[in-house]
């Protein structure tokens, strides 16, 4: 019989710094950081750019920028009416998984903007009329082409794009002038993933686990807004592909060379000092982040709840603090805020790892 191995918390946190191709070698591109994740929360578009970038062996922001200028990867709310970044051609199968659960409860909210059903696909023929052969828009230009007869300001509009793009009509893509401009998905996406729904539920669990693992099945309900039945389906097609270890009690599952890729780039994992974005997956990729997010300093990461994750310190795996940028231009410097007191080493590293950031 086969025994589980069992890791300290701590352990869990470097296994998982490697998985996400914080440690260890990092993805050859872009296209290759977003696909081994599958998806990066993309609410802070800034942000999102550099937890991308900071996966990749040239640690480019224009490198993340080519990827959606080319095609490759998207950015959408495939999963929980969230934003992510996510390869292109995985977007199709995502929405037609994720989304029933999401547009169902969002018919209140739906009432709640002044916006009816027919309003909505009205703006959706409007939409393909703006957008069709080929053209793009601006959020701002977009909606003022949305606006015939309804009132598309505020809350408003962002419902109309997020229902737009959560029903597989939009999706944003391209930049523009630094911003990114929004284009009809079936033009900019013509030969996208198609899969049935068992199919769907394991590549999920396969793609999740892979980019995030140790990882459980309340760490993936979570994460993709998904009842624990459909994830218990989509684990149980892959089981056999993953590793089992056992942490506080429960099993989590990871890739099984994991351990050997940690053991391989150990040193650089036990004296890493990483500045990482707010929202980046590493916190928000789990239900339960205390093995690198001390529960007594959780409000600091997300003061009262408000659903804005702050920048984060991390040092030899352990989120330490949080930190900002402050002042402008050349005056420009980090001002971080230790949860306790930072070492000697971690202090004098951040002025560094922050000039040095993509």
């Amino acid at each position: 019989m086969t025994t589980t191995p069992t890791v300290a918390p701590r352990e869990l946190a470097l296994l998982r710094l490697v998985a996400q191709r914080l440690a260890g070698p990092p993805a050859a591109d872009a296209a290759a950081a977003v696909g081994g994740l599958l998806c990066v929360q993309g609410q802070d578009y800034p942000g999102a750019l550099t937890s991308v970038a900071l996966r990749t062996r040239d640690r480019s922001l224009s490198g993340v920028r080519a990827a959606l200028d080319g095609g490759t990867v998207v950015r959408s709310w495939p999963m929980r009416g969230t934003l992510h970044l996510l390869p292109a051609g995985d977007l199709h199968w995502l929405l037609e998984l994720c989304s029933p659960r999401v547009l169902a409860g969002a018919v209140r909210r739906r009432a709640q903007v002044g916006l009816t059903e027919a309003d909505l696909e009205r703006r959706r023929e409007l939409a393909c009329g703006a957008l069709g052969g080929g053209r793009r828009l601006t959020r701002a230009a977009l909606l003022e082409a949305l606006g015939a007869g309804v009132d598309v300001g505020g809350q408003r509009g962002y419902h109309v794009l997020w229902y737009l793009s959560q029903t597989g009509t939009l999706v944003m893509g391209p930049t523009d002038d630094g911003e990114q401009a929004f284009v009809l998905l079936d033009e900019w996406v013509p030969s996208p993933r198609r899969l049935s729904r068992e199919e769907s539920l394991g590549e999920l669990a396969r793609r999740y686990l892979a980019g995030h693992g140790p990882a459980s099945e309340a760490d993936l309900a979570r994460w993709a807004g998904l009842g624990l039945r459909d994830v218990r389906a989509g684990i149980g097609a892959v089981r056999d592909e993953f590793a089992s270890l056992e942490v506080d009690g429960r099993e989590l599952l990871m890739p099984p060379d994991l351990p050997d890729r940690l053991a391989a780039c150990r040193a650089e994992v036990e004296d890493a000092v990483l500045l990482l974005p707010g929202f980046d997956e590493f916190v928000l990729g789990y239900a339960d982040r205390t093995c690198a997010v001390p529960a007594e300093f959780a409000q600091q990461i997300v003061p009262g709840n408000n659903g804005m994750f702050r920048s984060t310190v991390v040092h030899r795996g352990q989120v330490v603090g949080v930190w900002r940028w402050k002042g402008s231009g050349a005056r420009r410097v980090p001002a971080p805020e230790p949860f306790t007191e930072f070492p000697d080493d971690v202090a004098a590293a951040i002025p560094e790892l922050a000039a040095a950031l993509p």
